[in-house]
């Protein structure tokens, strides 16, 4: 049986990524082929700072047979970093090459995906306020454009518990804007298709209320006037969803227990409890997209760059998600 190729995109070149990229290679035997894009470049050097050796195979963008991919070397396609590139710190002095560096990687990837019908995409951490540059709040977004998607959701996935947020990356004084009974409606129904496709199951879905404790002396309660109503209009479609519930207690273990997935209505609502109980053992996967595509629950960490002492178990966990 020939598995379709996983692309993984390198991301930020100044991060952790190159890293945890080969820890998640090492004592791993995938079934699909991996293919890398990123630039040569810097793929040589962070392997020569990491101590590693790794097979490389360098292929063509589009000239290459799906069946012909190595499954023991890394698959790379080069994507030239236009800059001369001697130590890690030389990467912080080039934001706008690295900004190109990076739409050219996501523009070779979506390129392939489409001519070769491959649905399977992981990308790196990117460093979201140099490189979307205001124009879009978050990656999902930027993606969701760039293959004409209406509709889309970010759903950080554990096997016991995933969560999705209603709004991403929004300012927390503009939450309450968006949070409309058309977005709460279209991201659940993508959750609960995603469950009922993946895994032949319906979820169970508990919704976090905006207030605290469901509650406010406002003349407008969001939960009462638009996240209870559109509850029910889910539940009368069969979707096996319950709530507003206050979301202080919501993760209480005993409560987290009864479902397997809880939307919050702003980013910090649901990915701080989350990653507070996974750590780093759930992936971020969106939804609504022509392909999967998932990427590692964490950021850049460019703290940490070349001090080998990064978890590489999202990447991990992402890699295994996607290889069928």
């Amino acid at each position: 049986m020939n598995y379709k190729p996983i692309i993984i995109l390198s991301g930020e070149p100044n991060s952790i990524f190159f890293e945890i990229f080969f820890k998640s290679l090492k004592n791993k035997k995938y079934k699909s082929p991996i293919i890398l894009i990123a630039s040569k470049e810097l793929l040589f050097l962070h392997m020569k700072i990491l101590k590693v050796k790794v097979n490389i195979k360098l292929i063509n963008d589009t000239n290459f047979n799906i069946n012909h991919l190595s499954n023991t070397s890394i698959n790379l396609i080069n994507v030239e970093y236009k800059y001369k590139i001697n130590k890690l710190n030389d990467l912080k002095k080039f934001p706008k090459i690295t900004n190109i560096y990076i739409d050219r990687c996501f523009n070779t990837a979506l390129k392939i995906i489409k001519l070769k019908k491959i649905n399977k995409f992981i990308n790196g951490p990117i460093v979201k306020k140099n490189f979307l540059r205001k124009k879009f709040l978050g990656v999902t977004k930027f993606l969701a454009k760039k293959t004409n998607t209406k509709k889309f959701a970010m759903l950080i996935y554990n096997k016991k518990l995933s969560v999705c947020p209603i709004t991403t990356h929004l300012p927390i004084n503009q939450v309450s804007k968006f949070v409309t009974k058309k977005n709460i409606i279209e991201k659940i129904n993508l959750i609960n298709s995603f469950y009922v496709n993946k895994f032949n199951k319906k979820p169970r879905i508990a919704v976090a209320g905006l207030n605290p404790h469901c509650e406010t002396v406002d003349k407008i309660n969001e939960d009462d006037q638009i996240i209870r109503p559109t509850i029910n209009i889910l539940k009368k479609k069969k979707i096996k969803i319950s709530g507003p519930y206050p979301s202080d207690t919501l993760f209480i273990r005993n409560i987290r227990n009864k479902f397997d997935v809880i939307v919050g209505m702003y980013h910090d609502q649901v990915l701080t409890p989350i990653k507070t109980i996974f750590e780093y053992d759930a992936i971020n996967i969106t939804l609504g997209l022509p392909f999967n595509r998932i990427s590692p629950d964490h950021g850049p960490n460019i703290k940490m760059v070349g001090k080998n002492l990064s978890s590489a178990k999202s990447l991990i966990k992402s890699i295994e998600f996607l290889d069928f």
